[in-house]
C-alpha cells in the first residue's frame, strides 16, 4: 500500500476514506478525554471517533453507522 507524507508523518493513502481533522478542545475537556483514553487503553483519537459515532447515531440515525 502506498503512503504519503503529511506534516512530517506518514499516512496510509488508499481505500480507508479517512480524513484528517485538527480540533481544539478546552484544556479541562482535553484532560478528561486523555483520562478516558488511558483508562480504556486506546488512543485519544479513538475516544473522539467513538463519541462522534454515538452522537451521530443519536441525532441522525440514518447517518450514524454502527453502534455497540
Amino acid at each position: 500500500m502506498r503512503s504519503k507524507l503529511l506534516d512530517g508523518k506518514k499516512m496510509k493513502a488508499a481505500g480507508s476514506g479517512a480524513v484528517r481533522a485538527s480540533i481544539s478542545f478546552p484544556s479541562e475537556m482535553y484532560e478528561t478525554l486523555e483520562a478516558i483514553a488511558k483508562s480504556k487503553k486506546v488512543s485519544l483519537a479513538w475516544v473522539v471517533r467513538e463519541a462522534v459515532e454515538i452522537y451521530l447515531s443519536d441525532k441522525w440515525p440514518l447517518f450514524g453507522g454502527k453502534r455497540e
